[in-house]
């Protein structure tokens, strides 16, 4: 009886760890530790730049299995001491990850991971995980300027169309380009645009006005009107708000959004929008922490891995041959024969870049320090995360500037 007893024993026991087994398979969550992730976000659902990390941040959590208890999100968190202390209350509610969306994060986050060494600090964008030598401080960004090129292929195809219809000729094909701030995180997304444009729409040329900062549908909506009343004929961006899409949906002028789709609200000219899918990102730090593992110090990913994603063409905006245009260059950035800072295909001040000393180190004298050219084209994204693409290359004007 004894006997019988052990074996119906180890058969329950045994049918317990491998249902239990089974459980953590199909949540899709890592076969670790619970893990409590923190996300802190510059503003909310209002700005295109943080819905779109707080949709990915929901995605994530939900497909891995995590419950509210998990996950604490915190938005409308300024580039200020008031970012270090919602990360330290993250920490101090027991988050294993504390992750932030914001550049102006990063000096904030770096302070709370010196103070909370078993928690684990993710920032997006930002430049010094690889120098700040801190097993618990982490940066991430993806290739974006792969997104953007293709874009500018679909801005490149809509002058080409105009063109043809004689709305202008091709040497008045100018674009306006909303730019946020002269970082090189801008420069990058800007030049990466004009260039896709510039493939398809070789006498292309392109007018940038910055706002000076990140989010003011205000100052973006003044910055576009200021580029159409200069001649620009299509206008994309890189700033969160909708005032660069609305004034272009007022003046009928083509627009290339970012961090998502504005179709609904400007439905006559939305063309096409990239983005960054923070998504896989997610899933990898939280996965990687209930594991037990390591996350990169900067991780970096782009189109053929998920990270970086368009939206559907707008086809009754867009020129005939879009999409196709479009998948024909992603086939190519993805078996590397083409490449979106081919040296060959600009200039700076009538000349070939050869060479260019990169600020990749970044310190407070922004002194270069990395050579980025090789193999005839910048390698934009690859010595860190966070871009740093920093060159002005004839074609582009920069109307004023703010920092």
């Amino acid at each position: 009886m004894k006997k019988l007893l052990a074996i119906l024993m180890a058969a329950v026991m045994l049918f317990s760890f491998a249902a239990c087994g089974s459980a953590d398979t199909d949540s899709g969550a890592a076969g670790g530790k619970d893990v409590k992730v923190g996300f802190i976000f510059l503003h909310d659902e209002n700005s295109t730049y943080d819905l779109n990390f707080i949709n990915a941040a929901k995605a994530a959590v939900e497909k891995l299995g995590l419950t509210e208890d998990q996950v604490i999100m915190k938005t409308n968190i300024p580039e200020s001491n008031e970012c270090y202390e919602a990360a330290a209350d993250l920490a101090d509610s027991g988050c294993d990850i504390v992750f932030a969306d914001s550049f102006g994060h990063e000096d904030f986050i770096i302070q709370a991971a010196k103070e909370f060494p078993n928690v684990q600090f993710c920032h997006a964008t930002g430049t010094k995980a690889h120098t700040e030598n801190l097993d618990n401080y982490h940066n991430a960004f993806a290739s974006i300027y792969e997104g953007r090129y293709l874009a500018g292929i679909a801005a490149g195809m809509k002058l080409n169309e105009m063109i043809e219809a004689g709305e202008f000729t091709a040497e008045e094909a100018k674009m306006g380009y909303v730019g946020a701030f002269t970082y090189a995180e801008v420069i990058s997304g800007y030049t990466s645009f004009y260039l896709g444009a510039k493939s398809v729409c070789p006498t292309v040329t392109m007018d940038v006005q910055f706002t000076g900062s990140w989010y003011d549908e205000a100052l973006e909506k003044e910055a576009a009107e200021i580029l159409i009343s200069k001649g620009a004929k299509l206008i994309s961006q890189h700033a969160d708000s909708m005032g660069a899409p609305t004034a272009c949906e007022s003046a009928n002028v083509p627009n290339v959004s970012y961090n998502g789709s504005t179709i609904s609200a400007c439905p006559n000219t939305f063309i096409v929008s990239s983005r960054i899918d923070w998504t896989p990102y997610f899933e990898y730090i939280i996965n990687t922490v209930a594991d037990g593992g390591k996350i990169d110090v900067d991780w970096c990913k782009g189109i053929e891995d998920g990270s970086v994603a368009l939206t559907e063409v707008n086809e009754n905006v867009a020129a005939e041959g879009t999409q196709a245009a479009i998948d024909e260059a992603k086939a190519k950035l993805a078996d590397g024969s083409l490449h979106v800072f081919d040296i060959n295909t600009f200039t700076v001040d009538g000349k070939k870049l050869e060479s260019y000393m990169a600020d990749v180190n970044t310190d407070a004298e922004y002194e270069p320090d990395t050579e980025a050219i090789s193999d005839g084209y910048f390698h934009e994204s690859e010595y860190r995360s966070a871009p740093y693409f920093d060159v002005r290359i004839d074609g582009i004007t920069t109307l004023n500037e703010k920092f």
